[in-house]
């Protein structure tokens, strides 16, 4: 039997090399705010495509986050221009991500996407990224400043403007808030399937939900998972999806 109160949360990995041997990772800060923001048991899923069952694993789960990481996703995944040469690829990454992505949707599982897994979500359903927002001239630059420390670099600084009849309206959030900002990429064309939930102050899309889920389906450019205690409107997100995540326990 489910236990409701403590939903099981898959965690995609992503891929690194160290030393002589090849690992899949997950930050900290994702896990603990699985934790601690919605309440729930993380549970790290390794990128291993050819040898996951996927019907299986979402028949298995409450929920699923997707993390952000150093990499970025194969441009080829969305008919884009080869990367810039030193550009971190997780390839093993992409090819369990996207197509999860997807069959995730269709059986209702809650999804919370975040950084690089807000852009999977836009890939994998159609659409496409700027590989280097600060080069597209209409943006504002959104890396973070790597030469300061992390609390600097994860500091709440962009704001951050929720539209109107969506997803974060719903849980409560302000029409203005202030979010972090620590990306490269960034969405060009929105997928069809995908509603635009809040924008950066250049117009930049920072937050997006599907709009044909069944469930909570909701992906973010900034960070809610860093400190997520200590910060209001990212502990609203991820309550949310905690909430969704027991009650896809409950019928289950």
């Amino acid at each position: 039997m489910n236990d409701v109160s403590n939903p099981l949360v898959a965690v995609s990995a992503c891929t690194k090399q160290l030393g002589l041997h090849p690992f899949h990772i997950v930050g900290d800060k994702y896990v603990r705010a699985v934790v601690e923001g919605a309440g729930a048991l993380p549970l790290v899923v390794p990128a291993l495509a050819a040898l996951t069952d996927t019907q299986t694993l979402l028949a298995s789960i409450d929920g699923l986050l997707l993390t952000g990481s150093p990499s970025n996703i194969e441009p080829r995944h969305y008919h884009g221009e080869p990367s810039a040469p030193g550009t971190l690829h997780d390839p093993a990454r992409d090819a369990s991500n996207l197509p999860l992505i997807n069959a995730a949707l269709q059986a209702s599982v809650p999804l919370l996407a975040i950084c690089r897994g807000f852009q999977e979500l836009n890939v994998a359903l159609g659409g496409s990224l700027h590989q280097c927002v600060h080069e597209v001239g209409r943006y504002a630059d959104h890396r973070e400043p790597t030469d300061q420390p992390v609390e600097v670099q994860y500091a709440a600084r962009q704001a951050l403007l929720v539209q109107p009849g969506g997803l974060l309206e719903a849980m409560g959030l302000p029409a203005r808030m202030q979010v972090n900002s620590i990306h490269g990429q960034g969405i060009d064309r929105l997928a069809e399937r995908l509603r635009v939930e809040a924008l950066a102050p250049d117009g930049l899309i920072e937050a997006v939900s599907a709009i044909d889920a069944r469930a909570f389906a909701l992906g973010v450019q900034f960070h809610p998972e860093w400190q997520v205690r200590s910060h209001p409107h990212y502990l609203t997100i991820f309550q949310a999806f905690g909430a969704a995540c027991r009650q896809r326990a409950a019928q289950r």
